[in-house]
């Protein structure tokens, strides 16, 4: 396929990495920001192809894996409710809650279902005016125009029976909290494609130059990911900084224009608690105040639920590239897909679960 099978051909893999071998001089440590990047590297054994001086670390790019646990909580008050349909995608069912998941809420008789879209869910409102109708709006900036744009076209309609419970993240303050951190180890990163597809490589020159960190936006394929290795690696020997796009069949250094425009008029920047890791100002996405009729937390007025995480979990090591999930005791014992303790392991993004659907628990 044009465009897909170059990215995975083995023998420019090899020449990339016969590149990365000549040119790495000293120890490095880079992190891929995106679970897909992640599932990508591990599927592939590209971190164990790699030259023994680079060592690759696992973000917070999995937007399922950061979803705080009193959200997840939050949801399953409002999916109990008898006049409620919950809407969401499929991925955020299994998500352990403090006591359940969205399945067990579903199995006790709540009107849980999976939808592919957020346009899904209000078509449902508009076929359902009797019912309450809720969708379970998580991501990056990735999903957020489409989650704005579903709020947009329920207000347009006047559907006030359709609201969403938002758990938007944002990805450069995360990447700015891990670097100011006393226990950061990143000195390059590989930024989410998907992401600047949307927001473009703008915002992340300044974190660049302040914390003399390599940046390239990379894509998810193994040769993109191998070249986004490479490229960051050159940068970090010849101790020079920049952001480069290595992805540059996609991601413009712009952006969406028009996508970045719809979620301001919709969303706002907010505080977000990340799972794992806490609260990060300024993280997040909220409805602005002229949607607050769209906004679940402030219709079924679940706001001030607060829950704290697991400790027997380390996810949130995980996310911030300070453990490996085999390094956790539980992981593949107590903590696997069937049984699992957090959602790194649930998501299909998640860090725990490339390793574990990849054998790598083999190694715990």
């Amino acid at each position: 396929m044009k465009y897909l099978d170059e990215y995975r051909n083995p023998g420019i893999a090899r020449r990339i990495l016969a590149e990365i071998k000549s040119v790495t001089r000293n120890p490095w440590v880079i992190m891929e920001i995106c679970g897909g990047q992640t599932h990508s590297i591990i599927k592939n054994g590209i971190d164990q192809l790699l030259p023994k001086e680079i060592e690759l670390v696992h973000g917070p790019g999995c937007p399922v894996c950061v979803t705080p646990l009193e959200q997840i909580d939050k949801a399953l008050v409002i999916a109990a409710q008898p006049d409620v349909i919950f809407a969401s995608f499929g991925d955020m069912l299994r998500v352990p809650g403090s006591e359940k998941d969205l399945f067990m809420v579903k199995s006790e008789g709540g009107d849980v279902r999976i939808v592919y879209s957020p346009l899904d869910a209000v078509k449902i409102a508009r076929e359902n005016p009797e019912k309450k109708v809720v969708f379970f709006a998580v991501g990056f900036e990735t999903t957020a125009p489409n989650n704005a744009m579903a709020v947009w076209q329920a207000h347009r309609e006047g559907l006030k029976n359709f609201s969403i419970l938002v758990s938007h993240v944002l990805v450069p303050p995360a990447m700015r909290a891990l670097l100011s951190s006393s226990q950061n180890r990143v000195q390059g990163y590989l930024a989410a494609g998907h992401v600047c597809t949307i927001m473009g490589c703008e915002e992340y020159e300044p974190i660049a130059h302040e914390f003399k960190v390599p940046i390239v936006v990379t894509g998810f394929e193994p040769v993109d990911i191998l070249e986004g290795v490479l490229m960051v690696v050159k940068q970090l020997e010849a101790g020079t900084v920049a952001v480069e796009n290595q992805y540059a069949r996609v991601v413009r250094r712009e952006g969406n224009r028009p996508a970045q425009e719809l979620i301001k008029k919709v969303m706002q920047v907010s505080d977000r608690k990340w799972r794992g890791i806490g609260e990060i100002p300024a993280s997040g996405l909220s409805l602005r105040p002229e949607f607050s009729d769209h906004d679940a937390e402030v219709v079924f007025q679940v706001g001030d639920i607060q829950v704290e995480e697991p400790e027997e979990c380390i996810s949130g090591l995980v996310l911030q590239g300070l453990k490996k999930p085999f390094e956790c005791a539980a992981f593949g014992k107590q903590c696997n897909p069937q049984t699992p303790l957090g959602a790194t392991m649930v998501s299909t993004e998640g860090a725990c679960s490339a390793y574990y659907a990849y054998s790598r628990h083999q190694l715990a």
